[in-house]
């Protein structure tokens, strides 16, 4: 028996509704969904950590996520996990005709191009939504989706063409949300604050910057420097919460240096 096969044998035993396990039996797709996720985020953190024996053990975790997923829709009668695994073969082959085709490409414009083209016609086979903005998932990370909302909007001309107009509509939305503050208008507020972040996006994709991945960068920066802030002012045998704004400056300026530039 190969690996994959004692796998989708063992998730079986798990769903078996005489002899599986009372939890597994009774999760459905909507339940495990969260856990899919936040399995991709934990084999995501063990790269982030190049810790390559953890990444093993989480693939693992997201390999099951696939099989419990599959298990239920064999129960349903479905799809099976075979189903899953020749979809995706033949979704590879298709959209890889210059490797297991005859076609050739120029540069890597063309290859993009082709393999839109690809995702295009597989959206239109699936749906009867027509809009570029189709079938882009809704539960993904709010920047990520705004990424992907932007640049499909972008492949059918609907963009600036540089980074200029991204200025003006940055400051635009920036003035817009000190009025909805000065209004204090907290429905207007969030509105604004969605608008100004949407426009963020639109200048780190202009840049070529992934927003989401900045974003990561910038919260794991913040949170070294605030643990740093933290043990220089445990040494001091000072309370952050009794410091003054002055003297928690002083702090953090301190710990930028202690850290350097990371």
């Amino acid at each position: 028996m190969s690996s994959i096969e004692k796998l989708l044998d063992v998730m079986r035993q798990l769903r078996d509704p005489e002899t599986g396990c009372a939890w597994d039996i009774e999760q459905t797709f909507n339940t495990i969904a969260p856990y899919t996720i936040e399995e991709a985020y934990e084999v995501a953190d063990a790269i982030e950590r190049n810790d390559l024996s953890d990444l093993q053990d989480e693939l693992g975790d997201l390999l099951l996520q696939v099989v419990f997923h599959a298990q239920m829709a064999s129960e349903q009668g479905s799809f099976a996990f075979d189903d899953v695994v020749n979809s995706i073969v033949d979704k590879m082959v298709r959209r890889h005709p210059h490797v297991f085709g005859d076609a050739k490409f120029a540069n890597e414009a063309e290859l993009k191009a082709s393999w839109e083209a690809s995702k295009a016609a597989e959206r239109a086979g699936k749906s009867e939504d027509t809009s570029a903005l189709a079938d882009i998932a809704v539960a993904l990370p709010a920047l990520k989706r705004a990424d992907k909302i932007q640049k499909r909007a972008a492949r059918v001309g609907f963009d600036w063409p540089d980074v200029a107009p991204v200025w003006d509509k940055l400051q635009e939305e920036t003035h817009e949300v000190q009025e909805a503050l000065a209004n204090d208008d907290a429905a207007a507020v969030q509105d604004e604050i969605g608008d100004l972040l949407f426009t963020m996006v639109n200048l780190a994709r202009h840049v070529n910057v992934d927003a989401e991945t900045a974003l990561v960068a910038a919260n794991n920066k913040f949170e070294k420097r605030f643990r740093q802030v933290e043990q220089l002012a445990s040494k001091q045998q000072d309370v952050l919460s009794e410091l003054s704004l002055s003297e928690l400056d002083a702090l953090w300026d301190k710990a930028k240096t202690t850290l350097g530039s990371e």
